[in-house]
Order: C-alpha cells, then sequence, then structure tokens
C-alpha cells in the first residue's frame, strides 16, 4: 500500500551520506538523486524512502509521532541496523528486543535530523 515515505532535511547532503550508509545495508540503492530529493529502494516496485527538502523553503523539523518502520528479514538484521544507525551519528531510542508480548521484534532510533525510525521483524 505504502509507496514511499519523505523525511524532510536541512542537509540534504550529510542525510544522503547516512541513508546511503544504512539503506546499503540492506541491498537498497539510490533511485532517484535531484538537488533537493534523494530516494532509496531495494528493488523497482518495492517501497521507497526518500529525504527532502522542504519545497516551502522553511526549515525541515522531525513529525512528532511520525516513524517509518523499515521491515527487516531477521533479529540479526534488526540489531546490525540498529548498530550500524548509531555508528553512523543516530541516537538510540530503544534497544532491538522482543515487543508487543513477544510477537515482534523492534530496534529504534533517530537520525541526525531526529527523525524516528523503527527497524523490525515478526519475532516467531
Amino acid at each position: 500500500m505504502i509507496g514511499y515515505v519523505t523525511l524532510g532535511t536541512n542537509d540534504i547532503d550529510k542525510s544522503t551520506a547516512f541513508y546511503d550508509a544504512l539503506l546499503g545495508e540492506v541491498g537498497a540503492k539510490k533511485v532517484m538523486n535531484t538537488d533537493r530529493l534523494r530516494m532509496w529502494s531495494v528493488a523497482r516496485g518495492q517501497p521507497m524512502l526518500a529525504v527532502i527538502k522542504p519545497y516551502d523553503g522553511e526549515t525541515a523539523t522531525a513529525g512528532n509521532g511520525t516513524m517509518p518502520a523499515l521491515l527487516m528479514d531477521s533479529q540479526e538484521t534488526v540489531r546490525k541496523m540498529h548498530a550500524k544507525a548509531i555508528s553512523l551519528g543516530a541516537t538510540d531510542e530503544g534497544a532491538p528486543g522482543p515487543r508487543m508480548d513477544g510477537k515482534m521484534y523492534f530496534g529504534y532510533v533517530r537520525d541526525p535530523e531526529g527523525h524516528k525510525l523503527a527497524f523490525y521483524t515478526p519475532a516467531g
């Protein structure tokens, strides 16, 4: 159902470096690269994640309550992505572990712009 998610940025180059390195860990590649928009996907026809300089020219801010959740293939990958994000300058928002009565496995970070991200996989 979701085609793409955009996250506002005030430093397109810094955000690009962060997401190139982070999303490259799961095989995502940049599929769009303009002066104000960068977009990644793992394959044609799959959902995309983008960083964008706001069209109105105003300062980008992290949305309160907004959180893209990126589906991973295993708990190991959740842990790897959480650690990779932190090594790239993200802050920890919740260590990887079971959530939702043990049905799901999540790890949470905030990217360098303050956007909250979740990495998750079904626990079973």
